[in-house]
């Protein structure tokens, strides 16, 4: 089997490397030549643009793209997806994306003769190589399960939420409550500090509190400033909460929780932070959101 893959970041190339531990061929693209190098350096067969990894695959194509945008552009661009012949292909979407940018692409899929799933996942980078990331997938039930193939060596668990778009609908509520607890705690930890209790201290007390979670537990030492690998920055987490604030604009939802989240994590996006995991949102929140005296 020989599956196309767009999208060579982080968890890009962790899912090339666990198609290759499964004895899957890759065939892949991205924007960025010194990812795609890494890739190719693991064994991946590079192409020049989206269409010719469509074509070069078997019937599975993989995307895993940070923008809206940018997996627009992957589709419908020149040299783009539906550029080239993909009839019955299955594309299996794999960003965090808006629940609209599914329900626009899925006619022009089908109208080509092919397929699609939004298939956003839980997980992190270790997660994807050991095969145990969380999908939540959206589009036709015989599609679903024809992407189980591949999905099954990515997963230990593919819920199927609905049609095109619950996928990214069911991420992007779950992103939202990642990022709240995010910025509860980096509000927490800035009172904390103020009333003279560490960092320590506070971090000891909320792993026993009923807040208490893996992510805490996960980034506990990051918390405490040490280095760490990163899971997800601040920037693709402003994304995603800008694509929350969006889609409930078009639902007619109030979003003032999230709307409140988007300005801190802008403003550790405009002061240089984009690049760091979102652990360190509450350092900034320290650093440079406090009053000085």
């Amino acid at each position: 089997m020989k599956v196309g893959l767009i999208g060579l970041g982080r968890m890009g190339r962790a899912i090339q490397a666990r198609l290759k531990d499964s004895s899957v061929d890759v065939v892949g693209w991205d924007r960025d030549a010194v990812a795609m190098k890494a890739a190719q350096e693991n064994g991946m067969q590079v192409a020049a643009h989206p269409r010719a990894v469509a074509d070069g695959s078997d019937g599975i194509v993989i995307s895993i793209i940070t923008e809206d945008g940018g997996i627009r552009n992957a589709f419908r661009g020149k040299d783009g997806f539906l550029s080239g012949d993909v009839r019955n292909k299955l594309f299996i979407e794999m960003s965090t994306l808006r629940p609209m940018t599914a329900r626009e692409l899925a006619p022009l899929v089908e109208a080509a003769g092919a397929r699609l799933i939004d298939s956003p996942v839980l997980g992190s980078i270790p997660t994807a190589r050991a095969g145990k990331l969380h999908a939540m997938v959206g589009g036709k039930p015989e599609d679903v399960d024809a992407a189980r193939i591949v999905l099954e060596k990515l997963t230990r668990r593919i819920d199927h939420m609905g049609p095109n778009g619950a996928g990214y609908a069911m991420k992007l509520a779950a992103n939202l409550g990642l990022a709240a607890y995010i910025q509860g705690l980096a509000e927490s930890l800035a009172l904390g500090q103020r009333e003279g209790l560490t960092i320590e201290q506070m971090l000891s007390v909320f792993a026993e509190a009923p807040t208490a979670n893996a992510w805490l537990d996960m980034k506990k030492n990051l918390l405490l400033g040490a280095p760490e690998d990163m899971t997800l920055d601040l920037k693709t987490m402003r994304k995603d909460i800008m694509s929350m604030v969006a889609t409930g604009a078009t639902n007619g939802i109030g979003m003032p929780l999230a709307s409140g989240m988007l300005a801190a994590f802008s403003a550790a996006v405009a002061q240089g932070w984009g690049d760091k995991d979102i652990g360190e949102l509450p350092k900034f929140f320290r650093e440079h959101m406090g009053q000085n005296f």
